[in-house]
C-alpha cells in the first residue's frame, strides 16, 4: 500500500466514543506496518490530529478492524485498537464497549452478516458479546428512541450481552488475588470484568467524587498520584509495565448524587472521562457486589439486585452484571461471573474512503 493510496473505512459513533472502522482485509496483515497507517490515517501523534481524522481525544481516537469470524460461536472478528493522540501508540491491550455497539451494524453495511442479531468475537480478550438491533435484508435502521447520558437526541437500540468477559486481560476477575490491596496507603479493589478496573473510594485521595472533567484534569498532583497508583495496580494485576498502555483504568467512586447506584470518575488512563466506557461501567459494577471491595459501602446496592446506574460526569449508564458468590467457608470459591449486558446506541457518520498523511 502506498502512501498516497486510500483505505476504505466508516466513521461511526459507538456508544459514547467515535472511531474509524475498517475491514480486516483494507488494512496490512503485518500489525507493524498496520499500526504504521492508521497513526497516519488518524494524524497521530499530534495534539489536535491535524492532518488525520482523529477527534484530539482518547475517545475520538480509536479504530474498529472486523472480518468475518472462523470460530463456531461467533459471526464477526472485532479488534479493538486505541490510536494515542499526541503519541506514535496502538495498543490491543484493552477492549471497547462502545465502539463495539458499531460492530454489528457494519457487519450489515459491509456484507458480513444479513441482519441481527451478531455474534461478536472480541479478539482483544477472547470474549464472546451478541448485539440485537433493528433492521433486515442487509440493511441497519439507526432511528429510534433510545436516549444514552453523552448523545444528543436518541437512536435505535444496541442490545449487547457479554459472554467471558472475566479476566478479560488479566486472566482473572481478581487479578491480584484479593478483593483489597493496599496501595502507597490507598485502599483499592483490582477487577476484571471486561475491562481491567482499578476502583478506589475519592475520599482515598482526598476528592468527593462529584468534581468535574475539567477540574480534575487541571489537578496536577491528582493526575500524578493516579498514575502513581496506575502503575502499581498494572504490575500487581499481572499487566506488567503498564506505562505505555491503556490499561487499567482508575475509577474514583463516590456514594450517588443523583438517585442511581454509584458516582464515578474514570481516568482512561490519564484523560478524564467524560461518561464511562461501558466495560470499564460493568467492571465497577461486578465490584460493587464483592464484599469488602474498595469503595463498595457507598453503593446503593439491594441483595439480588442485577441492574445497576452508573453515574458518571454527564449523566447516568445502566449495565447488567449478575455474579456467583460462594457463601460456603469449607469450599471458599472465587467469585464468577454469570452475565453481563448493556443497552447501547450506534450511527453511522461516513462511509468512504480515507487517505493517510504521507510520510515525513
Amino acid at each position: 500500500m502506498g502512501s498516497d493510496d486510500g483505505v476504505r473505512c466508516m466513521l461511526m459513533r459507538g456508544g459514547t466514543s467515535k472511531g474509524a472502522y475498517f475491514l480486516a482485509e483494507d488494512l496490512p496483515a503485518d500489525p507493524a506496518e498496520r499500526d504504521d497507517l492508521l497513526l497516519r490515517i488518524m494524524g497521530s501523534p499530534d495534539a489536535r490530529q491535524i492532518d488525520g481524522i482523529g477527534g484530539a481525544h482518547p475517545l475520538t481516537s480509536k479504530v474498529a478492524v472486523i472480518s468475518r469470524s472462523a470460530r463456531a460461536d461467533a459471526d464477526v472478528d472485532y479488534l479493538f485498537l486505541q490510536v494515542g493522540v499526541d503519541a506514535a501508540t496502538v495498543s490491543d491491550r484493552q477492549n471497547c464497549g462502545n465502539l463495539l455497539a458499531g460492530v454489528g451494524p457494519f457487519a450489515v453495511e459491509r456484507g458480513l452478516v444479513a441482519k441481527a442479531p451478531v455474534r461478536i468475537h472480541m479478539v482483544n480478550s477472547g470474549s464472546v458479546a451478541t448485539a440485537a438491533f433493528p433492521g433486515a435484508d442487509g440493511a441497519v435502521d439507526y432511528t429510534g428512541q433510545t436516549a444514552i447520558a453523552g448523545v444528543p437526541g436518541t437512536a435505535a437500540a444496541v442490545v449487547l450481552n457479554f459472554a467471558g468477559t472475566q479476566g478479560s486481560a488479566t486472566g482473572a476477575l481478581l487479578p491480584t488475588g484479593n478483593v483489597r490491596d493496599v496501595i502507597d496507603g490507598v485502599t483499592v479493589t483490582c477487577v476484571d470484568n471486561g475491562m481491567p478496573v482499578v476502583v478506589v473510594a475519592a475520599s482515598e485521595l482526598g476528592r468527593t467524587g462529584y468534581e468535574t472533567v475539567a477540574d480534575l484534569e487541571a489537578d496536577a498532583d491528582l493526575g500524578a498520584r493516579v498514575q502513581a497508583l496506575r502503575l502499581a495496580a498494572g504490575e500487581l494485576m499481572g499487566l506488567g509495565d503498564v506505562s505505555g498502555t491503556s490499561v487499567p483504568k482508575v475509577s474514583l467512586v463516590a456514594a450517588p448524587a443523583d438517585g442511581g447506584t454509584i458516582c464515578t470518575r474514570t481516568f482512561i488512563p490519564v484523560r478524564v472521562h467524560e461518561s464511562i466506557g461501558v466495560l470499564g461501567a460493568v467492571s465497577v459494577a461486578t465490584a460493587l457486589l464483592l464484599d469488602g471491595a474498595a469503595g463498595a459501602g457507598l453503593a446503593a446496592v439491594t441483595p439480588g439486585q442485577t441492574r445497576f446506574d452508573i453515574e458518571h460526569p454527564t449523566g447516568h449508564l445502566e449495565v447488567e452484571v449478575e455474579v456467583e458468590i460462594d457463601t460456603n467457608p469449607k469450599t471458599s470459591q472465587p467469585p464468577a461471573v454469570i452475565r453481563a449486558g448493556v443497552v447501547r446506541t450506534a450511527r453511522k457518520l461516513f462511509d468512504g474512503t480515507v487517505f493517510p498523511r504521507r510520510y515525513s
